[in-house]
């Protein structure tokens, strides 16, 4: 979701005890961990990314290692890392394999950038079988492809993946891959055909409903919710802006249907909202967030209980962990040992049913390092 709107502005088994470096700080509210992945990189924009967790702790992501190659990870409850390539995965700088989502049988889905740079997406089962797949009409030229890419909710429980692609021309449509591999593409009404314009889902009900938005030939934004029958509705949501990357992303689903996502608002602040089944909107804001351009309140994973997990960017554009409880109730929080310079600090992606969070922190060297939030008492 992020990554674009942003823009405007093999197989290796290793003991814990051996390669992870952890801190586990205990408060009455809390007990981070913190952690790399064995041959991560150091130095700016290295490290290690969590990006999802699962109910039973296991925690996956990718990391940059020293020459800016991508890889996967997967790291158990006790510690356990297992790294992972898929194959066909470049060995070149910006290259390498990306693991964004996990479902609760244990499948991993993300995507990998080959040695030309052009984009595949994968599956990779709790067996550690990896297959690679293209949406039809994904183009085959650098930073073209397919991309299930950056959101924690690609995957359902069920196996079905959403995501997109981009065709020979630049331009984004969305996809639906079920269990079996058959994959159907899609547009949203009103979406764009130019270059970085059309169609971006971004996440997927256990009954096959996709959420994401799509950029029109203005290059504003606005929500989608296609369901399980192929109907696709647009929506923007009051106070969103109307210029170019301003307006309505939709990014995931509470248990009960509503949709939760990001409004940029008309000075290019960002808002988290939840939208319900009968159009009634909320709107919240981390009390702490920034006020100025690009800041503010970015949700970005929810669990089966209805909490809300995400970051806020401050007025100094530094980033700061919350969780929202299925009452309202926001929680501010920061890893220790986050940076406190601009683009450092804090980045949540996901929460799982018993409130536990993972995600990445940014250190005052810029380098990137995964961490888990265990909430009080467990």
């Amino acid at each position: 979701m992020k990554s674009l709107y942003s823009a405007k502005k093999k197989l290796q088994l290793v003991p814990a005890t051996i390669i992870l470096v952890a801190l586990a700080i205990s408060t009455s509210a809390q007990t981070i961990t913190t952690f790399d992945a064995p041959g991560a990189g150091t130095g700016g924009r290295k490290g290690t990314y969590a990006l999802d967790i699962d109910p039973s702790g296991r925690t996956i992501g990718f990391f940059r290692d020293a020459n800016d190659v991508r890889h996967g990870f997967i790291r158990s409850k006790d510690g356990t890392f297992t790294v992972f390539d898929a194959p066909g995965a470049g060995t070149a700088a910006g290259q390498g394999t990306r693991a964004y989502a996990t479902n609760s049988s244990g499948s991993i889905t993300g995507h990998f950038t080959d040695s030309s740079n052009v984009a595949h997406g994968y599956v990779r089962s709790k067996q550690g079988v990896i297959t690679v797949f293209d949406a039809p009409g994904a183009g085959t030229a650098p930073s073209q492809g397919t991309f299930p890419f950056n959101s924690p909710n690609l995957i359902n429980p069920e196996g079905d993946i959403t995501g997109y692609y981009v065709d020979s021309t630049g331009a984004l449509h969305g996809f639906l891959r079920d269990k079996n591999g058959v994959i159907t593409t899609f547009d949203a009404p009103g979406a764009g055909t130019g270059p970085l314009q059309g169609t971006q889902s971004f996440a997927i009900t256990p009954g096959g409903d996709v959420t994401g938005f799509y950029f029109d030939a203005t290059y504003a934004v606005h929500g989608f919710l296609r369901d399980a029958n192929g109907v696709i509705t647009t929506f923007d949501l009051p106070g969103g802006g109307t210029g170019p990357f301003e307006g309505t992303y939709g990014g995931g689903f509470t248990p009960n249907g509503s949709i939760l996502g990001v409004l940029i608002d008309a000075d290019f602040v960002n808002h988290g909202f939840l939208l319900d089944k009968r159009g009634a909107v909320t709107i919240f804001d981390a009390p702490d967030a920034g006020t100025g351009f690009d800041q503010g309140t970015l949700p970005w994973g929810i669990n089966t209980n209805g909490a809300i997990t995400g970051w806020y960017v401050d007025n100094e554009y530094v980033s700061h962990g919350f969780v929202r409880d299925r009452n309202g109730v926001l929680t501010e929080f920061d890893v220790p040992g986050a940076g406190t310079s601009p683009f450092q600090g804090t980045t949540v992606y996901n929460i799982a049913p018993n409130g536990a969070v993972a995600g990445y922190s940014v250190d005052s060297n810029n380098t990137a390092h995964g961490f888990v939030r265990e909430p009080a008492g467990r």
